[in-house]
């Protein structure tokens, strides 16, 4: 049986360039901006250490389906379903419009569907801005592709947006509706785990300057909710990045051998 990707779809393409790194963190401040899949995703991490060991195990199953065999990815999706189906819980304190004891249940589409679009979205986001613009065809292209990985992770074809026009109208509901809240929890730990990893000292101004793109990146909305530092402007952050990375892709990207440009499973697939 074949695998549900290959080296041609939208997906592999995309995720193999190493400046996808950058939307990770992206994403997971934007998940962590829905009260419900915040508390199913990592407020039940108390320990510092337990959230990055989480992390790793998402990133490395989110490899596997992408540059995996089919059997692999099954597996592992399999094994992450029905983790979810035992994730459950309610809220300890309000946040927007959901009131204390409010339940959540880790495998509620609705749930599972945000993050999948924060993933989509940060993806489209970053090559756009890193590597090279993806048009309606090929954003079209990924989220077809997206919706196999929804699907792995549990969701049904009614559970998603059909094509790419459906996505940036649930986008734009969600980001104006009154349903995504930056609760106290992700303000102060959602912020500390993604922004301040326990990195060397050394690679401290590395981090720096992606979380100084993260920042930059994100929806306006949400990154008013977490209350970042206004200073520099927005303006003048959006255009300093824009800046560097119209550098990135016309001087740097094209110019790097495959070893350094690619991540090590996308050579290996």
């Amino acid at each position: 049986m074949a695998d549900h990707f290959t080296d041609e779809s939208p997906i592999r393409r995309v995720h193999r360039e190493r400046a996808m790194a950058l939307a990770g963190p992206r994403a997971l401040l934007m998940q962590a901006a829905h009260p419900l899949a915040v508390s199913g995703l990592l407020a039940h991490s108390s320990a510092l250490e337990e959230p990055y060991d989480r992390l790793m195990r998402t990133a490395e199953v989110m490899s596997t389906i992408t540059f995996g065999a089919r059997e692999d990815a099954d597996r592992v999706t399999r094994r992450v379903r029905s983790m979810h189906r035992r994730g459950s819980g309610t809220l300890k304190r309000p946040a927007g419009r959901l009131e204390a004891g409010t339940a959540y249940r880790a495998d509620d589409p609705q749930l599972l569907l945000w993050v999948l679009y924060t993933l989509v979205d940060s993806a489209i986001v970053v090559y756009g801005k890193y590597v090279g613009a993806l048009g309606d065809e090929e954003q079209s292209a990924l989220w077809s592709d997206y919706k196999v990985v929804g699907r792995l992770f549990g969701l049904r074809k009614g559970d998603m947006p059909g094509g790419l026009e459906d996505l940036r109208a649930y986008g734009d509901e969600m980001l104006t509706g009154d349903t995504l809240s930056v609760n106290d929890w992700a303000r102060t730990r959602a912020r500390e785990i993604v922004l301040e990893p326990p990195v060397p000292l050394a690679a401290r101004p590395l981090v720096e300057a992606v979380n100084f793109v993260t920042v930059a990146l994100l929806p306006d909305r949400i990154r008013r909710e977490y209350g970042f530092f206004p200073l520099p402007p927005a303006w003048l952050r959006r255009a300093l990045v824009a800046g560097g990375a119209e550098y990135v892709k016309r001087a740097v990207i094209p110019l790097l051998p495959e070893r350094l440009r690619y991540v090590p499973a996308a050579r290996a697939a």
